[in-house]
């Protein structure tokens, strides 16, 4: 329901959608009351949302800004893929919020969600999602609130509307200003070297049973985060599918030459702990990896945390590009 592999994601996601801006308070008083209330536009429309909400329930990509911008949670679904970029105090805020829905749509359990008495869900969903779910009973539970992301970059956006709906928009604004600021520090800090460079990258969503490896374009989750330092990443997309698939492919191992050849230098998706994901540790166990001219001039990269999801992690993911990219400046 709320992961990257999800049909709604790689599959049938529309590029068409449009994720629109919050809306205004209804309530003009300087010093708005408990039971106040302000028209937030989401994806599934315009809806009726408490000022200062109490008691949220989140799910799928709004799991992890909420916990970290410190909204008042009841419930959460899963977060798996988060997991292992949450430092101490969020996955113990984590593990200890009770979980009313799973990985998957099918898993949204709505007695939990009654029980947690919330007075706003937030559903951090793609649109196309939001068909496995039972709108109607969720409504009648409390206000929903759904934005979801068709594109692996619109986790700023996307994060931004959850913080917001959930009124927990200083937190989050002093986070982006972190992340900013220390993009901002690493740009500077690459400009002589990296922008000059034409990237590859391998991303860690092949399918080592059909022989395929993935390949990622600008825009896409494993280069948006290099891209705010200075990072290009050449070609495009061969056959351009709806969401992620218009910023991703997955050629043949037999392709990677045609795929990389004309890489200056190649990134390559690793997991939190550094360690190589079986998808990614094929293509850099094959023969043509090896005849790669970046690879080569061991001009190749891995990158921890590359599906980043929130500013807080997305920290993370400049702090493992900039050990990695280190040995650029010495070259």
């Amino acid at each position: 329901m709320f992961t990257r592999r999800s049909t709604g994601l790689v599959g049938a996601l529309a590029l068409a959608l449009t994720l629109s801006a919050c809306g205004s308070s209804d309530n003009d008083a300087d010093t708005p009351g408990k039971n106040d209330t302000r028209v937030f536009t989401a994806d599934n429309g315009k809806v009726t949302i408490p000022a200062h909400p109490e008691r949220v329930v989140a799910t799928g990509y709004a799991v992890p800004t909420l916990i970290e911008a410190g909204a008042p949670l009841v419930g959460i679904s899963s977060w798996k893929r988060g997991e292992p970029m949450m430092d101490d105090k969020e996955l113990a805020t984590y593990k200890k919020l009770t979980k009313v829905a799973g990985e998957q749509a099918s898993e949204t359990n709505y007695e939990a969600i009654a029980e947690a008495k919330p007075d706003l869900i937030v559903l951090g969903v793609p649109a196309p999602v939001l068909g496995d779910i039972d709108m109607k009973r969720l409504k009648s539970i409390a206000p929903v609130v759904a934005v979801g992301p068709m594109l692996p970059t619109q986790w700023r956006e996307v994060s931004r509307k959850h913080a917001d709906a959930a009124g927990v928009l200083a937190q989050y604004d002093t986070m982006k200003t972190t992340y900013e600021t220390k993009a901002a520090e690493l740009k500077k800090k690459y400009q002589s070297v990296l922008p000059q460079l034409k990237l590859g990258h391998v991303g860690s969503y092949g399918d080592t049973s059909k022989g395929t490896f993935q390949r990622e374009f600008n825009g896409s989750w494993g280069t948006n985060v290099a891209q705010d330092i200075g990072a290009n990443y050449y070609g495009k997309v061969k056959k351009p599918g709806p969401g992620s698939k218009s910023v991703s492919e997955y050629p043949s191992m037999e392709e990677l030459g045609d795929s990389l050849g004309q890489a200056d230098a190649i990134t390559y998706s690793v997991n939190a702990d550094g360690s190589v994901p079986p998808s990614v540790k094929a293509v850099l166990d094959s023969k043509l990896w090896q005849n790669l001219p970046a690879v080569k001039k061991k001009m190749t990269f891995p990158i921890a945390c590359t599906e980043a999801a929130t500013y807080s992690d997305a920290l993370k993911t400049l702090d493992a590009i900039d050990k990695s990219f280190a040995p650029l400046l010495a070259k």
